[in-house]
């Protein structure tokens, strides 16, 4: 129950206003949310990446309602894209964008992001970098599998999310696990009905377990968006029964949660990227990320506490 309320939360100019002010928030909200610009993230990318570990860039705002704001969207990216290239991490650095910031939901909002977000997938691929798709509700997912299948045609490295909760995500891993494909598995983020999605945590975790040996045993590149402890462990076990080498799937964790274990999997020889989100609009983003999982607000405050 306590998800819907800080979902309401979020969409709040009085509550943004005084969280805002208040003087522990952005000590928080630095901790998993590290800039608001560019400049402010380049020294974020550089000390990830001479950790050895390799990032995805997310350009946080998700409440766009005029063409004019999903342009600026598409430019705030091009910007990344220009300045990765100036840093030389074309290829240890990816973006993921959501089609929601493109004007997905607006009047002809489908066309609006391909047109969009195909410039940024452009100008990724010319650094040698690609962008992933993000997954949002479920009425969103055919126009966002069908933007992915346009972009593949041209840019075939171009990845998607897919969201273990769901009933439909089985049906669809088997047909994202192609050669070539870069499929992200999370748990899912947005509260959904009943009627499409498993509402209870064993259900999930089961039904995550059998989509990633779906993508274990097909022929594309698997990346595993998980913090928990228990999922990494039979990742890794699926991988082997699968006789994937070590640079053949990798895996995906927030920026500021269990960073210990960025750097232990990076020291195993495994793939680590880490999902980084830059911004000024972070109280909707950092909102969400609560009202997805509300057991994440004692998380949360665990970590600033312990800082591993």
């Amino acid at each position: 129950m306590l998800g819907p309320v800080i979902l309401a939360a979020s969409r709040s100019d009085r509550l943004r206003r005084l969280i805002s002010a208040a003087p522990v928030t952005k000590q928080v909200v630095d901790r998993f949310i590290p800039g608001e610009t560019v400049d402010e993230i380049v020294p974020i990318v550089r000390d990830l990446t001479d950790r050895g570990l390799e990032l995805t860039m997310d350009v946080v705002g998700e409440d766009i309602i005029t063409p004019e704001q999903a342009a600026a969207a598409r430019d705030a990216y091009l910007e990344l894209v220009d300045r990765l290239k100036q840093l030389e991490l074309g290829t240890r650095a990816e973006m993921s964008v959501k089609l929601s910031m493109f004007g997905q939901a607006l009047e002809g909002g489908h066309e609006l992001a391909l047109a969009n977000v195909r410039p940024v997938v452009e100008a990724a691929a010319a650094i040698g970098t690609t962008v992933t798709l993000d997954a949002e509700d479920h009425t969103t997912l055919d126009s966002m599998f069908a933007i992915h299948e346009e972009l593949r045609k041209d840019f075939p490295q171009t990845g998607c999310v897919i969201q273990a909760y769901l009933f439909r995500t089985e049906t669809d891993a088997r047909r994202l696990a192609a050669a070539g494909s870069r499929v992200r598995l999370v748990k899912g983020a947005y509260k959904e009905p009943a009627e499409v999605a498993y509402q209870q945590k064993h259900e999930i975790d089961k039904a995550y377990v059998r989509i990633l040996k779906a993508l274990m045993e097909g022929e594309g590149y698997p990346m595993i968006g998980s913090h928990d402890p228990r999922l990494i462990s039979i990742a890794q076990e699926l991988a082997r029964q699968a006789g994937r080498k070590l640079d053949e799937y990798e895996f995906q964790m927030l920026y500021g949660i269990r960073s210990d274990e960025h750097l232990r999997l990076a020291a195993e020889g495994h793939r680590m990227r880490v999902y980084t989100a830059y911004g000024t609009d972070w109280y909707g983003y950092f909102m969400r990320r609560l009202a997805e999982k509300p057991a994440n607000l004692l998380f949360f405050a665990r970590s600033t506490l312990t800082k591993g």
